[in-house]
């Protein structure tokens, strides 16, 4: 079988017409009942979960059939913690990737079928089919480059059905004019028009992304593009994605960024709150032991992150001191994020929040050290939000440690008292 882009696969092309032919009632236009329109997507889903057990190592045959017999098979396949270990294991192999390797193809099949959550479960991948793809693009293990036209092949169909969407128009963002007055701020310097009766200044328009051109192939120069617009399609759907695919993503961002270095823990010291001692430096007695803690809880956070990096098996590959990629803007904007999502976001557990915060203070390192304007204002920007929100939760932690305490002291009862007797003379 072999790939075919743009458009759809052999396989799918197939199947439709096949569909088309054998269901004429599809053709007159009842192909829009709700339970028609159900029962074949629970049959899609089961067949495509059926034909990916049989790729798979035989030990996972069983979890992955009671997951097609389940009610939302597809779902059941997005939210399954030992299928997507036992995927990140095949694609992790050193033959994955290649234009036959037949897990690419499912990949690539399963997310032209257009069924939004198959496209979800192609999506939960995206970031070890990233990383794994950049890793062996740029730190090739030997002279002999292997192909990875499968994992290119699936990067395509995410990068045309993008370009599709987006319909060659650009994506832009309205900036306001902070010389005009709003609901929320004067501006300190308003500006005269020179004539009152002059219509409103227009809206000042910012280009995130320019508009795709069409691709059928990953060239060199565009290779950051293609991957960018990917992360895009991942940054998309971000609030869908289980919570260990958004751990994978910040720790292969983590080591995209490169090695660590004193810079990522700046963020964490006040120097104004620093007094020197003996040609040497100490925390003052106001400050000293808060910001002392700050750093120590942030080490620890930095440490258990590097853990999860060495011990995981899928990420064993990357486990290198210096594994840094190239990061141009088209590809490090979708990457900041998807980890501000990743850093922000409310329904987040602890260990997204804490992999993508030791992330950011990577980046924000690299560009530091790169001198990159653009990066360095985004980064600050999200480790200042990110301590401001910890800080956030600590208080309100405290607060409602402090309410429970009183409310409880409140509740205790208390010993009765005896009744006073009052002695009246007669």
């Amino acid at each position: 079988m072999d790939f075919h882009l743009p458009g759809a696969s052999p396989s799918s092309a197939a199947s439709s017409s096949d569909h088309h032919h054998a269901n004429p009632v599809a053709q007159n236009g009842h192909s829009s009942d709700p339970m028609h329109s159900w029962w074949e997507s629970i049959s899609k889903a089961r067949s495509r979960i059926q034909l990916l057990a049989s790729l798979l190592p035989s030990d996972s045959d069983d979890h992955l059939s009671s997951l097609a017999d389940t009610d939302r098979p597809a779902r059941s396949l997005l939210l399954s913690a030992a299928a997507y270990s036992s995927v990140s294991a095949a694609l992790s192999s050193p033959s994955s990737g290649s234009g036959d390797d037949p897990l690419c193809h499912w990949l690539y099949d399963t997310y032209l079928s257009g069924d939004p959550d198959l496209r979800l479960v192609v999506l939960s991948y995206l970031p070890l089919i990233s990383s794994v793809y950049l890793h062996r693009i740029h730190h090739p293990i030997s002279d002999n480059l292997v192909s990875l036209s499968g994992f290119e092949a699936v990067l395509l169909a995410l990068y045309s059905s993008e370009t599709k969407a987006r319909n060659g128009k650009p994506l832009t963002v309205s900036i306001p004019d902070l010389s005009q007055p709003t609901l929320y701020h004067s501006p300190r310097n308003p500006v005269k028009s020179s004539n009152s009766n002059s219509k409103s200044r227009k809206p000042l328009i910012g280009v995130l992304s320019p508009p795709l051109e069409p691709q059928i192939a990953v060239k060199s120069t565009k290779r950051a593009c293609i991957v960018g617009v990917a992360l895009d399609c991942y940054y998309q759907q971000i609030s869908q994605m289980p919570s260990w695919s958004k751990v994978d993503f910040c720790k292969f961002a983590t080591v995209w960024a490169g090695n660590d270095c004193p810079c990522t823990s700046e963020f964490d010291r006040k120097p104004e709150s620093m007094v020197e001692n003996n040609g040497g430096s100490e925390y003052d007695d106001g400050l000293g032991s808060d910001i002392k803690e700050e750093t120590d809880e942030m080490e620890k956070m930095t440490g258990r992150v590097r853990d999860l990096v060495i011990k995981d098996g899928s990420a064993a590959e990357f486990a290198e001191m210096d594994a840094r990629i190239p990061l141009p803007w088209e590809l490090l904007q979708p990457i900041l994020r998807v980890l501000g999502h990743c850093l922000l976001g409310p329904l987040n557990v602890d260990e997204v929040k804490d992999s993508a915060s030791a992330a950011v203070r990577r980046f924000y390192a690299r560009a530091s050290h790169e001198l990159v304007p653009q990066a360095i204002l985004a980064t600050r920007s999200l480790i200042q939000l990110d301590k401001r929100a910890r800080e956030a939760a600590k208080a309100a932690t405290a607060a409602a440690a402090a309410a429970n305490s009183t409310s409880s002291n409140a509740n205790t009862p208390s010993k009765a008292k005896k009744p006073e007797i009052l002695l009246v003379s007669k």
